[in-house]
This record gives structure tokens, sequence and C-alpha cells, in this order.
């Protein structure tokens, strides 16, 4: 154990350990809690998306246009850009612009569009034949959309939720070289301003151990849920 210790030192002898874990923990906050928010901003969105289309549910061209808009500006607009132009709202809800909880308004606005697409996706890719069988068996549209839209498409939903999980991660990183914290934020300030390559490579590996997580959590879900 000692000379693990020992090697680590050597192959990183600039790295603070207790500061690694402190952004290690901030990156999981912002990523968790931003998550859980863009899943259920995500999820409305989609559904307002395509229940309003053309030939569905609450077809609806006024809403589905002003909510297509919505999502096409902001899942167009670079997250860095995004970050500085939420400053005034996010002073106004966190009351700081500093500190991991400053990024989580641009992280859920910046990516719950993303995943509203594709949610929409999922929802086209049902078969109609069943949302009309569905409905021939005097379904409600409620219960259409709870217990056969959702069902069916869980399995995309999922594997969207995983891309967009492994997306916010990044998206953390870029919001630490503004002040927010994480592994971003010591990789830029601690590592690359003062030339530390050590800390840098480190905070990227954990980034990564961090994606490959996710994504094997994602796999093994998507798998369970798919039923074909």
């Amino acid at each position: 154990m000692s000379k693990l210790i020992a090697g680590n030192i050597l192959l990183f002898p600039n790295v603070n350990w207790e500061n690694m874990w402190e952004a290690t923990q901030e990156t999981l906050y912002m990523s968790v809690v931003a998550l859980l928010f863009t899943f259920l901003f995500g999820l409305l969105l989609g559904l307002l998306l395509f229940l309003t289309d053309r030939g569905n549910l609450w077809e609806n061209r006024i809403i589905q246009g002003v909510t297509a808009a919505y999502v096409n500006v902001f899942r167009s607009i670079p997250f860095i850009i995004l970050i500085v132009l939420l400053i005034p709202f996010t002073r106004i809800v966190v009351g700081t612009m500093l500190g991991p909880s400053a990024a989580l308004p641009a992280l859920i606005i910046g990516a719950a569009p993303f995943y509203a697409r594709m949610v929409e996706i999922a929802l086209r890719e049902i078969d109609k034949g069943v949302i009309e069988a569905s409905k021939s068996m005097g379904a409600s549209n409620s219960q259409i959309i709870f217990k056969v839209l959702l069902p069916e498409s869980m399995p995309a939903l999922v594997s969207g939720l995983t891309v967009t999980a492994i997306a916010l991660v990044s998206y953390t990183a870029m919001a630490g070289v503004i002040g927010a914290g994480g592994l971003g934020d010591l990789a830029y300030r601690d590592g690359f301003q003062r030339r530390n390559t050590d800390i840098t490579l480190m905070a990227t590996l954990i980034v990564l151990v961090i994606v490959f997580i996710l994504q094997f959590i994602g796999d093994r879900l998507t798998n369970r849920l798919d039923k074909r």
C-alpha cells in the first residue's frame, strides 16, 4: 500500500488529493442535480413537441411552434456563451455567479432542450398502430401518455438520458473555467494556468472514469428495459 502511495506521489507530485476529491464531489453534485432537472424539463418539453405536432393527441401549431423555437434556440447556443448570457438570471435565482450551484441554471437550460429532442425522436419511433389500438379501446389521453407512450419509449429515453448525462459532465468542465468549481476549474486554474500538467491529467482521468461509469449504467438499464 505504501509503495502504491509513493508511486502516486512520484507520478502526480503537484496533485493535492484533498482538493482533487473536493473538485470531484463538486462535479458529481453539478452533474446529478442538473441531470435530475434536465430529465424532468426535457421530458415535458419532448412530450409537448410530440403531442402538439400534426396528427397527434394535442395538435396545436402555435404551441408546437413556440416550443420548437425555444428548443432550437437554446440547443444551438454554445454552452460557454450561454453561461455568460445567463449571468444576470443566475444572480437573481442563486444570488451569485460563483460556485457549483451557480452553474445549475445554465446546465439545466442548456441540456433540457438537447434531451427534449431525444425524447421527441424516441416517441416518434413508437408504432402508431399501438396508439390507434389504445384509442379504439377507449383509453384517455393521459392513459395513452403514461401507459403507452412512455413505457414503449423507455429504452430510448434512458439511452438519450445517458448521452445527456455525459454531455452534462463536459458542460461542468466548461462551467469550471468561469468559477463554478469542479474538476474543470481545478484542471484550468491549478493545472493549466500554473503549468502543472499532472493536475490536468488527473482531473481528466477522473472525468473519464465518471463518463465510463455513466455509460456502463446507462447501457445496462437500456438493455434491461428493451423487451425486443
